[in-house]
């Protein structure tokens, strides 16, 4: 059985130790395990910035719907397997570097949603998006 994904755009903020920046993000939706959803969120943000407000492994993304998500750099060393790394400066306890990409991608995964509602209520995003 083939699992439909369904992608959306939000704006949102990035709040780094209280230091917060607009940001834009985007919201995958899978239908998870029972009839739980499964949200990744993912946006990218500028490494001298996460730096200079002394970022080190996570920030937290507030949402379009004001939820306030952390969101974590995974330093190259992914739980899924899904990674496509080149073994270049990254480090395993997901730390910034100065030799990293000067855009850091930060990611989440959400599966707290267990109904639709519960979904649009916290991911707006997904409103209008053919799912």
């Amino acid at each position: 059985m083939e699992k439909h994904i369904v992608k959306a755009d939000g704006n949102g903020a990035i709040d780094v130790n209280g230091q917060v920046s607009p940001v834009t993000y985007t919201v995958s939706l899978k239908q998870g395990k029972g009839r739980s959803y499964e949200v990744d969120i993912r946006l990218m943000a500028p490494r001298d910035w996460l730096l200079q407000r002394g970022f080190e492994r996570d920030a937290v993304l507030v949402s379009q719907s004001g939820a306030r998500i952390p969101v974590y750099h995974d330093g190259g060393s992914r739980h899924d397997g899904g990674s496509h790394h080149d073994g270049g400066s990254h480090h395993d306890d997901g730390r910034l570097d100065p030799a990293d990409t000067l855009s850091i991608e930060l990611t989440a995964r959400d599966d707290s949603c267990t109904s639709e509602v519960d979904l649009m209520r916290k991911y707006p995003e997904f409103d209008g998006a053919d799912a």
